[in-house]
């Protein structure tokens, strides 16, 4: 039975059982390489959307579609590959999703048209959606764990800048492609990675069908309430119907019935949309405020973000001898003061504090509710509880920006 009390955070029990499976143990730096440049799609077209607008004669807002083809791959992609996980194991999940991620920034690079690009940006986030789940499924230990999101969220504090660096040295279509380096780490991580699939469970293609609809619907919701919202509540009230017939299909029906992984999951993608939409908020205060310069605007956004990511290491492998109510309410209180601060300033240190406690909330909440979440349920299902977690991050990732845009509008 798995322990859900408050109190210091859990082990991870199926060591022993993966580690039997398991060639060798991954090195934790290649587990962070693996993850980390999912991030360059998040944050990297902040500072270069008006560069593509102009070259490609289209306004900034259907430039924009390329971010939004990388948050639904990513949110699309991470049930889907962490599925493929635990049905086909880590060495199949890891070459499907080293060769989708290069085939997006091929057409990122080589045909720099808006449907390519969307295309391109889509198949990149499929592609680093399953490598991060992978990832995150081979660490053994809340500090390992921490690493892994601590790298999604340094990489992800310096990509605005390296976006923009990028641009001016090569090209903005390189900039977009930037989540090809972590196909650098799929075969090192390959040589260690566990044989064989986790559950023994059949496919379930029609719970993975009702999923993606779902997905899909939500990310678009923000762009188009009425329609994509309506499609939300079918798919969801069909996905719920099917989890009656099939408790043990794609999503399983024990995910569902944990408070402790709702409760994760749900802080998670509060805190992820704080963050990531402070991202795209603070530099239009900043450049309304101050009249920086997109580069210096860049570089100012590099420390607030650069040290949340930074504390969140340490904040996560703490969190394993911490009250787990006290850790949950200090970061609950961090997500409420940054977006309320920055809503009521004009000052640029402000701005940049208010972001740098979104940041550290953000990044560490990632890592601190994925132990809790899937020390909640069977060790079996931790996959799928990563993979489910990840996608409730992710969507917040997704509607930060977007409501952002909205309540700008």
């Amino acid at each position: 039975m798995h322990d859900t009390s408050a109190g210091p955070g859990p082990s991870y029990p199926a060591e022993e059982a993966r580690a039997a499976r398991s060639p060798g143990r991954v090195h934790a730096l290649w587990l962070a390489l693996l993850a980390g440049p999912l991030s360059f799609g998040i944050a990297g077209p902040a500072l270069i959307l008006d560069d593509m607008a102009l070259d490609l004669g289209v306004s900034v807002g259907s430039a924009t579609w390329t971010v939004t083809a990388f948050g639904w791959g990513i949110a699309v992609g991470t049930p889907l590959m962490a599925g493929l996980l635990s049905h086909r194991g880590a060495r199949v999940a890891l070459t499907a999703c080293g060769l989708l991620v290069p085939a997006g920034a091929v057409l990122v690079v080589t045909i720099p048209a808006l449907p390519s690009l969307v295309l391109g940006s889509a198949l990149q986030a499929l592609g680093t959606a399953g490598l991060t789940a992978t990832a995150m499924s081979l660490t053994d230990s809340a500090r390992r764990m921490g690493l892994v999101t601590a790298s999604l969220a340094v990489v992800g504090s310096t990509a605005p800048l390296v976006g923009s660096l990028v641009t001016d040295l090569l090209s903005w279509r390189f900039a977009l492609a930037l989540p090809v380096l972590s196909v650098l780490a799929v075969p090192a991580v390959l040589r260690r990675a566990p044989l064989g699939a986790i559950s023994r469970n059949r496919f379930d293609p029609v719970g993975a069908a009702l999923v993606t609809v779902l997905v899909t619907a939500l990310v678009f919701t923000p762009h188009r309430p009425a329609a994509a919202g309506a499609c939300s509540i079918v798919a969801a009230l069909l996905l719920g119907l099917h989890l009656r017939v099939r408790q043990d299909g794609f999503v399983p029906a024990v995910l569902v019935r944990t408070p402790q992984f709702l409760l994760s999951a749900g802080l998670a993608f509060s805190l992820a949309v704080v963050n990531f939409g402070l991202i795209y908020a603070i530099p239009e205060q900043l450049a309304r405020h101050t009249g920086w310069t997109p580069s210096e605007i860049g570089v100012a956004m590099v420390w607030p973000l650069l040290l949340g990511g930074t504390l969140s290491w340490f904040v996560v492998a703490a969190s394993a001898r911490t009250d787990r109510r006290l850790i949950t309410s200090v970061l609950i209180a961090m997500g409420i003061v940054a977006p309320v601060t920055a809503g009521f300033s004009v000052w640029s240190l402000v701005l940049l504090i208010a972001q740098a406690v979104a940041s550290i909330a953000a990044a560490s909440g990632q890592g601190v509710f994925a132990v809790h979440a899937t020390s909640a349920v069977p060790d079996d299902h931790r996959p799928t509880a990563i993979g489910m977690f990840n996608l409730s991050y992710l969507l917040g990732v997704a509607f930060g920006p977007a409501i952002v845009s909205l309540l700008a509008a």
